[in-house]
């Protein structure tokens, strides 16, 4: 691993793979007690039970670093570490919150956020405006409850979406990897292009629940009890897909259930580019085709109006509601979701910060200039987008369920099964069912 491209794809592989947890990744130590240091003065005491997902195994030196450098500072503080395995956490916390035995501070997913919103304490009551105004607004947003109460903070993430486009095949059109499709309005125009120039499937694109989020259409009313999305602006735009999907310029295998193994992709040159897509598929044509990978041009993703970039999720930390110590809690969570502490621990592996000040240190700065290599370019672009993201998390309680049951319609209105009107109304009716369900 001595060569820079070597490491950058290293780098970029965790990152990519935007997985919730970081067991798979490889063993590495780090001692923050070198590096960040917790502010002097005790205002609170006691000690603080505090759970981890899964980094016990490979980062044991770094937390506990973080611990020893806390607690030298203050010394009436204890940190108890609780890591937990990733397939646990939501089992052993719905557990302790059903026993009234809870830890005092939880690492768990912006996904599972409907689940536990309601057993979480507001951390309004222990962050200040500045201090909840250090992290990146569209991360901070979706982490409150139906009554705006901030129920959970920012830890770390996988970044955003990215766009992959072969500019080889690209050729017989006016793709300019300098000039990208921009919305989903200019991926369409560019695949029907493609498919008329070739003859071929341009992309996989289909209006999913996260395309729609994505292109600013609110999938949950505020109060996140009923669908929003049965509108006549959303029954527009997905029917400009409908046409581009008969027409095979949107590839026929765009409506398999298995979307990590669709079978017209950028591996096979099947299709000629991806608008909108997890990072992780770039490693996967790294290893199954180099040959397709350096023709690879890496883009920010198409998106909506507001110019926002959906995030698949992020981890988070609360404060369960019947904690023995949330104050004390709360200034532990402070220190290490601070932007230093993030800096430290994004140096050990390939995640993202949740604090805009964390990227100004040189450790990111120097990664936003201009790259060649499509992985090295990957982590530039996931860099540069971060200021305009925001979580993708619905806060229902049951999000996967969710947006399998709208994906499932969308295949039903592209296949010809039913008409936009008909799909939309029964993703909404039975949405409305499943968030009617106790929780």
């Amino acid at each position: 691993m001595s060569a820079p491209t070597a490491i950058s794809r290293r780098r970029f592989s965790a990152a990519a793979a935007l997985l919730p947890l970081l067991g798979a990744a490889g063993c590495l130590s780090g001692n923050p007690a070198t590096g960040p240091q917790a502010p002097a003065g005790d205002k609170f005491a006691g000690d603080v039970e505090w759970w981890t997902i899964n980094l016990q195994k490979n980062y044991a030196d770094y937390l506990n670093g973080m611990i020893n450098s806390y607690t030298s500072e203050h010394g009436d503080v204890k940190i108890n570490w609780v890591d937990v395995p990733g397939q646990d956490i939501t089992t052993k916390l719905l557990a302790t919150i059903a026993s009234g035995k809870v830890p005092d501070a939880v690492n768990f997913t912006s996904a599972t956020t409907g689940l536990f919103a309601g057993q979480m304490r507001d951390l309004g009551e222990f962050f200040s405006a500045e201090e909840l105004a250090a992290y990146a607004p569209g991360l901070t947003e979706p982490l409150k409850n139906a009554q705006g109460q901030q129920i959970a903070v920012p830890w770390y993430n996988g970044g955003t979406s990215l766009g992959f486009y072969n500019t080889a095949l690209l050729e017989p059109t006016s793709f300019d990897p300098k000039q990208p499709p921009k919305t989903f309005e200019d991926a369409l125009k560019l695949a029907t292009e493609y498919h008329q120039a070739t003859g071929k499937s341009a992309t996989n694109l289909i209006p999913t629940s996260a395309v729609l989020q994505q292109n600013d259409f609110p999938l949950l009313s505020e109060h996140k009890k009923t669908a929003a999305f049965n509108t006549d602006e959303a029954r527009a735009f997905i029917a400009t897909f409908k046409p581009l999907y008969e027409s095979g310029a949107i590839a026929p295998g765009a409506i398999s259930s298995d979307i990590r193994n669709l079978p017209q992709n950028l591996e096979n040159q099947l299709i000629a580019f991806s608008p909108i897509t997890v990072s992780s598929n770039l490693l996967n044509v790294q290893k199954n085709a180099p040959q397709v990978y350096q023709k690879i041009a890496v883009t920010p993703p198409v998106t909506g109006a507001s110019g926002t970039y959906m995030m698949p999720g992020q981890q988070i930390f609360g404060i369960p509601a019947k904690s023995d110590n949330p104050a004390a809690a709360a200034e532990w969570l402070k220190f290490v979701t601070s932007a230093a502490n993030q800096v430290a621990f994004c140096k050990l592996v390939a995640i993202y910060p949740s604090a805009p000040k964390a990227l100004e240190d040189p450790f990111f700065t120097a990664k936003t200039t201009d790259a060649t290599e499509p992985a090295d370019a990957a982590i530039a672009t996931l860099i540069k987008t971060f200021p305009n993201s925001a979580d993708a998390s619905l806060g229902s309680g049951n999000d996967e369920q969710l947006r399998l049951i709208f994906d499932t319609e969308i295949v039903a209105f592209l296949t010809g099964k039913k008409s936009a009107d008909q799909a939309l109304a029964d993703a909404e009716k039975s949405w409305n069912t499943e968030l009617a369900k106790p929780r």
